[in-house]
């Protein structure tokens, strides 16, 4: 049956064909015999007539667009007492000020705690930066009057935003927060919105705060843990929030323009929506990273995996007794080889530093006498070689050492094979000379 329909649908096709090119044919004849003029004269006719056939288009009607509110501000409120995924929202008050002064390398912190934050998030209508990138939605968290409250400013109107940034200036100072939490907030969101202050010549209060942007600590506590540090996909693995990607992020200048060509509100609800669960998300693995930093219920809500990242928080901070402390923990807590690799070479040069070489050797005869190694033993191999060279003068297990660090280089292909090389013709040279 579908056949014959086709054949039906391509014999109708074809005879329509035929039928336009016999008019033409027929128009063309009427010009040859009416008309004594050039032929492109005629040909410019013909055209002419041809499409005086073709039936007018109607254009499309466009839709009036809605009218809308120049800008607004709205609030939610939630119980302290609250749960977003497995973390309570009044969790964040706890958090003293030292573990936040480590998480944003500012001692600031040492005086302030989350009660006087606040929590920003911009959705902007475009990422390209410079003066044409607008905030139309500020979002906001912060702790009040024994809640917590997500609000935002919404941009209805472009032309209204000099209006806004009024009433957001307003806002900051009777607020008076005496921080911000960002994520990736150094590099975009505060310099961001501090330009449109100043385009509005308004002075920008946030701008001298103390700024926790928290994607630094989270990439040092989880990068090595999941594939991906964005802030949606953390609330999913460790908050525990069940939160979807609710609406791609390229996606959102898209909606704003659009729901300035029509008013259509419905276009920026999921936005809005969006960036609630954002400014939740933030405080929540916040919360989260302190708890590990402070060692509050590690047993639930970490593993020797952000122990490891606690260690690399204190070794960027330079305290290495804490560091060591994490490494240590995370080892006992049974890292992957890769990891563990890892950890006990940092370890092992934080005790050659202090010349604390019983440790040191320790860790660096533990690593040559494992029956499995790679070339990320080599270092051990090198620095035990060293050791017995030039500290304890044992230049015969000094070359047995190199000579066994030269075959692991050769197997797996390493640069350290000249160093071993090198170091193992030294050595015979010292060994010859102790002999005569």
């Amino acid at each position: 049956m579908t056949d014959i329909k086709e054949k039906l649908e391509k014999i109708r096709q074809q005879r329509n064909s035929r039928s336009r090119a016999d008019r033409i044919q027929g128009i063309w004849d009427k010009i040859e015999k009416s008309e004594d003029v050039s032929t492109r004269d005629k040909l410019k006719r013909l055209i002419e007539l041809t499409q005086q056939e073709k039936k007018p288009r109607h254009p499309q009607p466009v839709p009036e667009p809605q009218p809308r509110e120049p800008f607004k501000f709205f609030e939610n409120q939630y119980n302290l007492e609250t749960k977003y995924g497995r973390v309570v929202i009044s969790s964040g008050l706890d958090i003293p000020g030292d573990i936040l002064a480590c998480l944003a390398k500012d001692e600031a912190f040492k005086e302030l705690d989350l009660s006087t934050a606040l929590f920003l998030d911009l959705e902007t209508t475009g990422l390209s930066g410079g003066t044409g990138t607008v905030p139309f939605l500020v979002g906001l968290g912060y702790y009040r009057d024994d809640k917590f409250y997500v609000s935002g400013f919404f941009l209805g109107d472009l032309a209204e935003e000099e209006g806004m940034i009024e009433e957001m200036d307003r806002f900051f100072r009777e607020m008076e927060f005496q921080s911000v939490v960002t994520y990736n907030g150094k590099a975009f969101d505060l310099p961001l919105l501090e330009t449109r202050f100043i385009l509005n010549r308004r002075p920008f209060v946030l701008g001298g705060l103390p700024h926790l942007d928290f994607l630094f600590p989270a990439r040092s506590l989880w990068s090595h843990k999941f594939e991906s540090c964005r802030l949606y996909h953390l609330a999913r693995e460790l908050v525990g929030s069940f939160r979807e990607e609710d609406i791609p992020s390229a996606e959102i200048p898209w909606r704003y323009h659009q729901y300035l060509f029509t008013g259509n509100y419905d276009l920026v609800e999921p936005i809005i929506y969006h960036n609630q669960e954002d400014i939740l998300s933030l405080l929540a693995v916040v919360v989260l990273g302190a708890s590990i930093l402070a060692r509050k219920d590690v047993e639930n809500l970490g593993d020797a995996l952000d122990l490891f990242g606690a260690g690399k928080i204190m070794e960027k901070l330079g305290d290495m007794e804490k560091t060591m402390d994490f490494f240590n923990q995370a080892l006992k807590g049974g890292l992957p080889e890769e990891l563990s690799l890892l950890t006990m070479k940092k370890m092992s040069y934080v005790f050659k530093k202090n010349e604390d070489w019983d440790k040191a050797v320790f860790i660096w005869k533990k690593l040559t006498q494992e029956k499995k190694v790679s070339a990320g033993h080599l270092f051990s191999f090198r620095e035990l070689a060293m050791y017995l060279e030039h500290r304890e003068k044992n230049y015969e297990e000094a070359r047995r050492i190199a000579e066994e660090g030269f075959v692991v280089s050769m197997e797996t292909g390493s640069a350290f094979k000249e160093d071993f090389s090198r170091r193992m013709e030294r050595l015979k040279r010292k060994i010859r000379g102790r002999s005569h």
